[in-house]
């Protein structure tokens, strides 16, 4: 009986040990089940929150695509505006009089005015004498010469072409440019026409030399594309507004090399103004020609010649001259125009921009070794 009972308890110890080992197991293996879902949960949170990202516009992307909209617009808002301009020279021969045309080159230009006035570079015009503008539509009109400045390497023609197709560039302020802005160049590179470049302001302030030797100050530097027939063309800043006429390259082969120079559109503005209502640029004169600085051994600027009835005449400027024993006596030497040094030509023309026509200026001349102070009232190179 006891046997019984022993055996019994331990039946019931065995049974209650397996059936805890059991549900434990089974424990066990619901954890690892549940586990097993979350991991397979994580990759694909993981997924939808990577398809989020991948199909989520970059702010990289949205500025790619609100600069290329507005390089579009800008280009479709100013080419109508561009023109291309060849040039040509008509001869005629000597014994049959037959008249001959023969092509000069090619060119760009921009429309300044409603009516009909083109800006472009003198260089692209200068040995021709038949123009020929051809607008972004393709119409093509002659052109008549109205006026131009070497000095500042700026010329004007002028159309006659219906209303709706004379637009306008509007005018910026080249004052106001600074280095690493953006730049637009429209042109007609290697006739080429109504070609689009773009880069950067790379440079103030340069200096160039126009086709007659004079010097162009603050000129503006520019890394978009200029090549031969670009030239006389307009700079755009990023709204469209006209900074600078494109003149002139840096270049050993003669084409583009990163290097680009403009006339900045405050000169532009002074001076197209003038050209078209004088035909040349309106300066204030002292009435002398100068001795080429070659010929100077020192610093200031030569009187050559006095031109008759002029300021320096009236106040006694010599120029060159010969004794009656045929010793050549240098002109009087201008070493200052009031405060400002004067140590040669370009330093002398460069100072009188500063002035206006009847202004009063203080000159100081060196004489033979002896210095004097003389002072005279400047006049118009236009004869009103």
């Amino acid at each position: 009986m006891k046997f019984s009972h022993i055996f019994l308890a331990l039946l019931l110890l065995s049974g209650g040990f397996f059936t805890g080992k059991y549900f434990s197991k089974e424990q066990e293996n619901t954890q690892i089940t549940d586990n097993q879902d979350v991991i397979n949960e994580i990759p694909q949170e993981i997924n939808k929150k990577s398809a989020q990202v991948l199909n989520k516009p970059s702010l990289n992307s949205n500025i790619n695509i609100t600069s290329e909209s507005a390089t579009i617009a800008l280009f479709e808002e100013a080419a109508p505006s561009v023109v291309f301009i060849t040039t040509t020279s008509q001869t005629q021969n000597y014994w049959s009089m037959d008249l001959r045309e023969i092509p000069k080159g090619t060119g760009t230009g921009f429309m300044w005015d409603i009516y009909g006035h083109i800006v472009t570079n003198f260089h692209v015009i200068e040995n021709g004498n038949i123009f020929n503008v051809t607008l972004s539509d393709q119409s093509s009109y002659e052109a008549e010469f109205v006026g131009a400045s070497p000095g500042k390497d700026l010329a004007v023609l002028k159309i006659k072409a219906p209303a709706e197709k004379l637009k306008p560039i509007p005018l910026g302020r080249s004052s106001n440019v600074k280095v690493g802005q953006s730049a637009y160049a429209i042109g007609n590179p290697f006739g080429f026409d109504q070609t689009l470049t773009t880069g950067v302001i790379s440079a103030l302030g340069r200096e160039i030399t126009a086709s007659n030797g004079r010097k162009i100050y603050d000129v503006l530097q520019t890394d978009a594309a200029i090549n031969p027939g670009n030239s006389g063309g307009p700079l755009l800043d990023s709204s469209g507004k006209l900074i600078g006429v494109n003149t002139a390259i840096y270049s050993p082969s003669g084409a583009y090399s990163g290097i680009g120079f403009s006339i900045p559109s405050d000169v532009v503005n002074f001076v197209v103004p003038d050209l078209i209502e004088y035909g040349q640029e309106k300066r204030p004169i002292i009435g002398i020609e100068l001795l080429p600085d070659a010929y100077v051994t020192e610093s200031g600027a030569m009187i050559r010649r006095v031109v008759p009835n002029s300021p320096a005449e009236k106040v006694g400027l010599k120029g060159l001259s010969r004794t009656r024993s045929g010793r050549l006596t240098y002109g009087d030497l201008i070493r200052k125009i009031d405060d400002q040094v004067i140590n040669n030509n370009n330093d002398l023309m460069e100072t009188l921009e500063n002035y206006n026509p009847d202004d009063f200026i203080k000159l100081t001349i060196d004489r033979e070794g002896e210095l004097y102070e003389v002072e005279l009232k400047l006049t118009s190179s236009v004869r009103e």
